[in-house]
């Protein structure tokens, strides 16, 4: 009995203990200058069916249908601006419906449900883009929903936009052709669902028409999107991924894939769901390693020049989990998936939403910042493309190291899921230099800190010398995100 009772505090204190080594300087990976990117929903930005207001889906939708998004407003183009230059996507399910004011079939019935890109939208998205350092990534409309039609893509309304938008000198600097085009049983009903040779077909089209007509854009594909657990899902219907790479003829730019850790109580469909439990699990950080490890392989054997990039991802499908992914909770999986992603190879990582559902970075109705907001500025700041290798030994403490943006100056991202708090010896590593921790009242709360202290924009601009210092201890909080900066 004593002999138990000293190993269970002996095991309490190995608990407490954690070692990282820097063992070498040289990078094992990059990434993207714009790495830590993010989307705006086609439904959003045009006025289609979202979440907010949503019980449930239809046809992967929401069932409240919005008003298009203003993207002339200085609060916004502040809070972008804050995060530093980025990709933004515009897609999402109904990109396969939209009209394009370009094209002679545009509805003319005002009391339409068609959704429209208007002149107006199209000018406004991209001074948008322009005022805030963001490079256009555009999904186009695919939209063929019968078998019959599939293999025979008609390139006119793509070829009509990319002319105007060259014209006017507009730039797309990333195209891909239609939304998760490997979930179109879900989505449009299960005839719909192309084939994998027949959609390579069609690619192959696409690819030609935009080198045509856009030839500095760069071409993503397939946009394949992995469930929790069960990956592409339905053999042989939804697993296409690899013979579509197979027949694919033409090469492309970026294998970018779609992933959700979870899904919320929205999901038809729930393989994992959005809990405070779950998403505090190491082992359910580890299925998108997985995932993308498939990608890389597919990506190795048939688009050998192609970057890996994750083009859609957030906490929870179907608009995220009402009051878990608007909250602390989320900052977790997000800032472990930032520094996965980063080590593993994707170059680019794209969050699912800048705006709008519960999974955004801004609150759509009010223009706050969510806690993932948060996140992401701290990672912009202190985060550089250099990625090092790092090992953590304890599941519920992920690790994760980087260059910082100012040369000779490295930064540690440690990421503790656990109601504890650590003690952490830094070996190989230079002098440290500053700490930065995100914590909340609450993993529920709607409110982080930083440092202690409320983050909060004065006169436009939040700075990271707005955070009190903190000690150079080795300690780490329970429930805690940290940047540790160092000299190496």
């Amino acid at each position: 009995m004593f002999y138990s009772r000293l190993q269970r505090q002996h095991n309490i204190r190995q608990n407490k203990l954690l070692v990282v080594n820097l063992n070498s300087t040289t990078p094992v990976t990059t990434i993207d200058p714009r790495y830590l990117s993010f989307s705006i929903d086609i439904s959003v930005l045009a006025g289609g069916f979202w979440w907010e207001g949503s019980k449930g889906t239809q046809r992967g939708l929401g069932t409240q249908r919005v008003n298009p998004l203003n993207l002339q407003q200085e609060k916004l183009d502040l809070l972008v601006q804050a995060l530093g230059p980025a990709y933004i996507r515009v897609g999402g399910s109904e990109a396969d419906k939209v009209h394009y004011f370009t094209s002679a079939s545009v509805p003319t019935n005002n009391n339409s449900d068609a959704l429209t890109i208007t002149k107006d939208m199209w000018h406004q998205l991209h001074d948008f883009c322009q005022r805030n350092s963001l490079a256009l990534m555009f999904t186009m409309k695919y939209g063929l929903f019968e078998r019959r039609q599939q293999g025979t893509w008609q390139s006119t309304e793509v070829k009509d936009l990319l002319e105007y938008s060259h014209v006017h000198g507009q730039s797309i600097h990333i195209c891909e052709l239609g939304n998760e085009l490997n979930a179109y049983w879900a989505f449009h009903g299960l005839t719909s669902q192309p084939s994998a040779k027949n959609l390579a077909k069609d690619y192959d089209a696409f690819i030609r028409c935009v080198r045509l007509y856009s030839p500095n854009s760069k071409i993503a594909g397939p946009g394949s999107a992995f469930w929790p657990r069960i990956g592409e899902a339905i053999k042989p219907l939804s697993n296409i991924s690899a013979p579509f790479l197979d027949n694919l003829e033409e090469p492309l730019d970026i294998v970018d894939w779609h992933y959700y850790p979870f899904q919320s109580s929205r999901s038809p469909v729930k393989t994992r769901s959005a809990t405070i439990k779950n998403i505090l699990s190491p082992s359910s950080l580890m299925d998108y390693e997985k995932y993308s490890r498939q990608l890389e392989k597919l990506r190795d054997q048939y688009q050998p020049n192609a970057q890996l990039w994750t083009g859609e991802t957030g906490s929870a499908q179907c608009g995220g989990q009402a009051k878990l992914s608007d909250r602390f909770v989320s900052c977790f999986w997000w800032a472990d998936q930032l520094g996965r992603g980063a080590k593993i190879g994707q170059k680019v990582m794209i969050r699912q939403s800048l705006i709008g559902g519960d999974y955004a970075l801004i609150n759509r109705q009010t223009l706050k910042p969510n806690p993932d907001y948060w996140v992401s500025w701290l990672w912009g700041k202190l985060i550089g493309e250099l990625v090092f290798d790092v090992q953590s030994n304890d599941p519920f403490v992920q690790i994760y190291c980087h260059s910082a943006k100012k040369e000779g100056k490295c930064t540690l991202l440690i990421i503790n899921m656990s109601a504890n708090p650590k003690i952490l010896h830094c070996n190989g590593f230079g002098s440290k230099k500053k700490r930065f921790e995100i914590t909340a009242d609450s993993l529920t709360s709607k409110k982080i800190r930083i440092n202690g202290v409320k983050p909060k924009f004065r006169n436009g601009k939040v700075k990271l010398s707005d955070f009190p210092k903190l000690s150079k201890l080795n300690l780490i909080s329970p429930y805690s995100i940290n940047f540790w900066c160092f000299t190496v």
